[in-house]
């Protein structure tokens, strides 16, 4: 399989999935399953960013650009952990609010059920994902591994969540821990996504983001 069908796929999965945690977030009232919810959406358009980048990378050489664009998927990565430290952002000081002024009623069954299907899904999708056969292609790398970093990061976080949930389904309270795994959900992809972007940085001033 491609690694254009693979990406098509996994954005696929993202859009399917927004809709349906963006909503279950809203009648839960959990902050976890929204910032999933907006993550999938974050993650759907970064995969479109990787997607236009492959295309421009295989595009013919002109006299504008005899080179072609060799950083095209560097640039890409470069996008994709931008995403994911600005939404972290927005999660960490979400769910800082929440902490500080008291987190109200949050209903663990649509938690424990959305997640936990997010969860499964993009666990899919980082298997799909992983199975690159492209590995000669110029530039993919780089940009494949930011994408499925991504998708493990859904994955992980979908699952922190889903448990959660089920916590809070168990006991009928504990209702501080939905942006409490939010908080630290968000601290986890916020730190790799800054050793991403240290790594894409070092591979363009390199001059060699087409070859990694």
């Amino acid at each position: 399989m491609s690694r254009t069908t693979r990406l098509w796929i996994v954005l696929a999965l993202n859009v399917v999935l927004i809709g349906a945690l963006a909503a279950a977030g809203v009648r839960a009232h959990s902050l976890g399953v929204v910032a999933a919810g907006v993550d999938y959406l974050a993650d759907a358009a970064a995969i479109g960013v990787s997607l236009v980048a492959i295309r421009l990378v295989h595009l013919p050489r002109t006299s504008a650009h005899p080179d072609g664009y060799p950083n095209a998927t560097a640039w890409a990565a470069l996008i994709n952990a931008g995403w994911l430290l600005l939404l972290s952002a927005f999660v960490i000081a979400s769910a800082g609010r929440r902490l500080v002024d008291g987190t109200s009623e949050v209903h663990g069954l649509p938690v424990l059920v959305v997640s936990g299907v997010a969860a499964v899904v993009m666990l899919i999708g980082a298997v799909i994902l992983g199975g690159d056969d492209d590995d000669d292609d110029e530039g993919g790398n780089l940009n494949m591994r930011a994408v499925l970093l991504d998708t493990v990061a859904d994955s992980v976080a979908a699952g922190a969540v889903a448990l959660v949930g089920g916590i809070i389904l168990a006991t009928g309270g504990n209702y501080w821990l939905d942006p409490a795994v939010a908080l630290l959900v968000a601290g986890v992809i916020a730190f790799h996504a800054i050793r991403l972007l240290r790594k894409v940085l070092v591979e363009l001033r390199s001059g060699r983001g087409a070859d990694t």
